[in-house]
C-alpha cells in the first residue's frame, strides 16, 4: 500500500436534534458551550466516534472504549503487550523507540492516524507517536438552546420492605443545532507512521457514517446526523493552499432565528472554489 502522497483537508456539517452531543463533566454533563453560547463537541469525542466506526469496519483499534472492546484486554498496556515484540521492547531500556512506533503504527490504524503515547507504569520504554490526522473542535453555527429535564427512578434498586423514595436527577439536551468541524491529513507525518491512501479513504467513510451504531440514552437513533462531508485533495505533499484558507472557503449561516431543520430554506451554504484544488462533496448516510 502506498503512503499518502498528497495533503488532504476536510470539513463535516452535522446536526443535533433533542440530544446531548458531548456532555461536559465539569458542568453537570450539560452540552458543551463556549462563552458566546455556541455549542461545542470536543475533538476527543469526534475521534472516539471515528475509532468506533473504523472498528465496525473491521479495523484494528488500539484505543477501544470499554463498552466496545472486542479483544478482552482490560487496559491499553495489556493490549500493547499482546504483541510479543512490543512486550519485550517495553521491558528493554535499550529498545528503539522508532522500531516500537513502527510496529504499533502497522498494527493499529488509530495509532498511525491519530498518534498515541505509549507510557505505562512499570515499563522501561516510553514512546510518543505524532499522527497525521488532526481534527478541530466542532462548533455550532449559532448559539444553542439547552433544555434541562428532571428525571426520577420509580423502581427499587435492591429488595426492601418498603418502596424506596424516587431518585431525582437531571438530563440535558440541545433542542436543535448545526455544528461544523474541520480537519487535515499531513503527508510528512503520514510518511513517518505509514498512513496510506487507503487509510485516508477509510477515514472518509468513517466521517460519512459517523453516527451509525452510536445511539445511547443521550443520543437516540436519528437525533444526530451528518449532512455533508467536504473533502479537498491537494496535488502535492505541502498542498497548494494552507489548511486555514481551505477551511475558510466554507461558510454556513442560518437564514432564520430558530431553524429546526438543516436545509436550503433555513441555512445558506457558501463554498468558494480554490483554483486547482480538487473537491468532493458527500452526503451523510
Amino acid at each position: 500500500m502506498k503512503t499518502l502522497d498528497h495533503k488532504i483537508d476536510f470539513a463535516v456539517v452535522l446536526s443535533v436534534s433533542k440530544a446531548n452531543p458531548n456532555g461536559d463533566p465539569l458542568n453537570g454533563n450539560r452540552p458543551r458551550q463556549n462563552y458566546d453560547g455556541h455549542g461545542e463537541i470536543s475533538d476527543v469525542a469526534i475521534k472516539r466516534k471515528i475509532r468506533n466506526r473504523l472498528q465496525d469496519m473491521g479495523e484494528s483499534i488500539f484505543v477501544q472504549s470499554d463498552d466496545r472492546k472486542n479483544d478482552g484486554y482490560k487496559s491499553l498496556k495489556e493490549r500493547a503487550e499482546s504483541d510479543e515484540t512490543l512486550a519485550k521492547m517495553l521491558k528493554d531500556k535499550k529498545a528503539s523507540g522508532d522500531d516500537f512506533a513502527s510496529i504499533a503504527c502497522e498494527k493499529w490504524i488509530d495509532v498511525r492516524g491519530f498518534g498515541q503515547v505509549f507510557a505505562f507504569k512499570g515499563s522501561n520504554l516510553s514512546v510518543g507517536v505524532r499522527g497525521p490526522v488532526s481534527i478541530q473542535t466542532a462548533t455550532s453555527v449559532d448559539p444553542i438552546d439547552i433544555t434541562s429535564l428532571q428525571i426520577t427512578k420509580s423502581v427499587n434498586s435492591v429488595t426492601s420492605d418498603s418502596r424506596s423514595s424516587d431518585t431525582m436527577g437531571m438530563k440535558h439536551r440541545v433542542d436543535f443545532g448545526v455544528y461544523v468541524f474541520k480537519g487535515s491529513i499531513n503527508t510528512q507525518l503520514a510518511e513517518k507512521t505509514g498512513f496510506t491512501n487507503e487509510d485516508a479513504e477509510k477515514m472518509k467513510q468513517a466521517l460519512i457514517t459517523l453516527f451509525e451504531n452510536d445511539s445511547s440514552s443521550a443520543r437516540p437513533d436519528g437525533s444526530m446526523e451528518v449532512h455533508k462531508v467536504y473533502w479537498w485533495e491537494h496535488s502535492s505533499k505541502l498542498g497548494q493552499y494552507s489548511s486555514a484558507k481551505v477551511h475558510r472557503s466554507l461558510k454556513i449561516e442560518a437564514k432564520t432565528d430558530t431553524p429546526e431543520v438543516f436545509n436550503e430554506e433555513n441555512y445558506t451554504v457558501e463554498l468558494h472554489e480554490l483554483d486547482g484544488l480538487a473537491l468532493e462533496v458527500f452526503d451523510g448516510q
